[in-house]
């Protein structure tokens, strides 16, 4: 939701301005470009060089930099913003922005922005509860600005009361929440399982499959830059979630994936079963290693439990359910039994003849199949382009 957003933070003369670092951390780590202005005040609070090593970003003070030949541009860091916060916001500059006064840089950036406002106020309780105070904040809200209200403990003077600069988190979280109200899916629970699972033979070998889990993981990646709540049910991978709003939940076999599945879906609007679990495990799983005899060695298997086909049979209204084929022979007809037999919305299917498709690839070659026997072909493209026809096809022809 953040990613690629453009992002004014302001920083006040406050001791909270230690958070603000941590902040930034965070932004950055979504994704977000942020430029860091500052009051001369805060930086007796803390550096701004460690606000531009966090950033990666030189910081602006000053109107002019380099004996007045440089201009820090108020009115295009105005312009250039997505959205400003100002974190921790003090009591002065509060004050100064309610009434229009503009005495330095960070002042005059807020009077010139075209974006939205968040201000986190930091600041003792009595100064906090002040009603000029209360005033400057009412005025500040009725000019369409946005409050992230202070919090509630022990503040620097010793006393305990509201006046604490929210942290970093609730602040991210709230910022998240802002870009992700006009998003397509904003508020769909979305469930996604990506990778292989491993079937242990002894504690050294396991049955497993080539899946790199990169199809699946593309998928959650796009459903929550649409603003999905997603939950990635994941086997083992080198792969972490590029956007960290995804809510990653690590199995080894397909016992484990189907019982984080099993709680996973009653409260999933949408559940994508992308993961290639094992058809089979081992009946037996040895405590200790096999050791090689000479001869032929007999491993007996049973069956795994069909995720796709067991949650099928738990879908409610509303629910839509969508499946993987890769298949090597009669594709088509191999993948409308699967679309059938586990009650799903529509199935995609590939094929490993197909080259560039299939595990490992960083592209695939998809045909969508429905309910209604509606087929729709796709080219060979990246996985992440995949993922964004899928997600499309979604939206397009589903209620969600």
């Amino acid at each position: 939701m953040l990613g690629g957003k453009k992002i004014l933070l302001g920083v006040c003369g406050s001791i909270a301005a230690y958070k603000s670092a941590s902040l930034v951390r965070l932004l950055v780590k979504a994704g977000a470009e942020v430029q860091v202005v500052m009051t001369p005040a805060a930086t007796e609070f803390i550096t701004p060089l460690t606000l531009s090593t966090v950033s990666k970003r030189a910081v602006y003070l000053h109107f002019t930099e380099e004996e007045g030949e440089l201009w820090n541009n108020h009115v295009e860091l105005g312009l250039w913003a997505d959205l400003m916060v100002i974190a921790p916001a003090s009591a002065n500059t509060v004050a100064k922005c309610s009434q229009g006064i503009c005495d330095n840089l960070l002042t005059a950036v807020y009077l010139s922005a075209r974006c939205p406002v968040f201000w986190a106020p930091a600041m003792d309780l009595d100064m906090y509860q002040h009603p000029s105070t209360r005033e400057n904040i009412q005025r500040l809200k009725e000019y369409g600005n946005k409050l992230i209200d202070a919090r509630y403990g022990e503040l620097a003077s010793g006393l305990v009361g509201t006046g604490r600069m929210a942290e970093p988190e609730e602040i991210l979280q709230v910022l998240q929440q802002y870009f992700s109200a006009d998003k397509p899916l904003a508020g769909v629970s979305a469930m996604v399982t990506a990778g292989p699972t491993y079937e242990s033979i002894d504690p050294v070998r396991y049955i497993g499959n080539h899946s790199s889990g990169k199809m699946g993981f593309a998928l959650a990646r796009q459903l929550s830059d649409l603003g999905a709540k997603v939950t990635l049910i994941c086997g083992p991978t080198s792969l972490t979630p590029e956007n960290p709003d995804i809510h990653l939940i690590s199995i080894t076999d397909a016992e484990q994936m189907y019982q984080e599945v099993a709680k996973a879906y009653p409260e999933s609007k949408l559940a994508i079963f992308a993961a290639a679990v094992a058809d089979y495990t081992p009946r037996e799983k040895s405590r200790k290693k096999i050791k090689k005899d000479a001869g032929e060695t007999q491993i007996a298997l049973k069956a795994t439990k069909d995720i796709a086909l067991e949650m099928g049979k738990l879908k409610q209204p509303g629910q839509i359910n969508v499946g993987f084929a890769l298949e090597t022979d009669n594709e088509e007809t191999n993948a409308r039994q699967k679309l059938e037999k586990k009650n799903l919305d529509f199935i995609v299917l590939n094929s490993l003849n197909d080259d560039g498709s299939g595990f490992a690839h960083d592209t695939n070659r998809i045909t969508i199949i429905d309910r209604n026997n509606n087929l729709t072909k796709f080219e060979l493209k990246s996985k992440k382009d995949v993922a964004h026809d899928i997600v499309n096809h979604i939206l397009e022809h589903y209620q969600v």
